[in-house]
C-alpha cells in the first residue's frame, strides 16, 4: 500500500496506504487501509492512484473486496477500484457515477467470521462502519463519520446530514467492543489509529453525543 505496508505496522495485519491531503481541509489527511486476512485481504476506503502502492498490495495477497464507509471516499478514487467494490445500496447511485460498484447491502451483516459491517445513517445516508477481529484486536472503521482531530475523537455533521440518524448511529457505536478506532480521516502528522477500550471508548462519543445534540457539527 505504501512504505509502510512492507514493514511491520502498529496494529498487526493492518496496513495503510500513503496520506492524502484533502484539498479543502489542507489539515488533515485520508488513508484507505489494507486488511490482510485469511479468508481474502480486504481493502477500506479510498484514496488517488497516486497514494496506492499496487506491487505493494499484490506482494501482500493482493485484494479479495474492497468497501467504501461513504460516497464521499469515490471523489478522490482512482478511475478503477482496486478490486470488487462494495457500499450500502444508499451510497450505490453516487459511488457508481465514478467508480464501478459490484454489489451493495442495506443491513447489518457479517463477511466471513471476522468482519461486520455496520449501517451508521447520519453523516450520509448509507455511512457504515466496519467491524474487523484480528484475534488480538477489534478495530472499528468508520470513515469520517468519527474521525481524529488532533488526536480527538470528533464528528463532521455537514449541511446535508441528518443530525437525528447521526445521533442514534453514534449511540449504536458507543455500545460496540472495539480496541481501535481507525477512521478515514486524521489530522495531518498525528496518528492515523487510536487505541481505546470500552470505558475510554464511551467517555469519547459520549462527549461527542453531547456537542451534537446540542446543535454543534463536531
Amino acid at each position: 500500500m505504501s512504505q509502510l505496508a512492507q514493514s511491520e505496522t502498529a496494529i498487526e495485519g493492518l496496513h495503510p496506504s500513503a496520506p492524502q491531503q484533502l484539498p479543502f481541509a489542507p489539515t488533515v489527511d485520508i488513508r484507505s487501509f489494507l486488511l490482510r486476512r485469511d479468508h481474502g485481504n480486504l481493502l477500506l476506503y479510498s484514496v488517488a492512484a497516486p497514494n496506492f502502492d499496487v506491487e505493494g498490495v499484490e506482494k501482500l495477497g493482493g485484494i479479495s473486496r474492497q468497501y467504501l464507509s461513504h460516497r464521499h471516499e469515490a471523489m478522490f478514487a482512482p478511475e478503477r477500484p482496486a478490486a470488487p467494490l462494495f457500499v450500502h445500496v444508499h451510497e450505490r447511485d453516487s459511488v457508481a457515477g465514478k467508480l464501478r460498484v459490484r454489489g451493495t447491502f442495506s443491513r447489518r451483516h457479517m463477511l466471513d467470521d471476522d468482519f461486520e459491517a455496520i449501517p451508521i445513517s447520519g453523516h450520509t445516508a448509507g455511512a457504515t462502519a466496519y467491524l474487523w477481529d484480528t484475534g488480538r484486536h477489534r478495530l472499528l472503521f468508520t470513515g469520517d463519520s468519527l474521525y481524529l482531530d488532533d488526536g480527538e475523537w470528533a464528528a463532521a455533521v455537514l449541511d446535508s446530514s441528518d443530525r437525528g440518524t447521526y445521533i442514534e448511529s453514534l449511540e449504536l457505536l458507543r455500545e460496540l467492543d472495539f480496541d481501535v478506532l481507525v477512521p478515514w480521516a486524521a489530522t495531518a502528522g498525528q496518528p492515523y489509529f487510536a487505541l481505546t477500550d470500552r470505558a475510554d471508548a464511551r467517555r469519547r462519543i459520549d462527549a461527542i453525543l453531547d456537542r451534537v445534540r446540542r446543535g454543534e457539527d463536531h
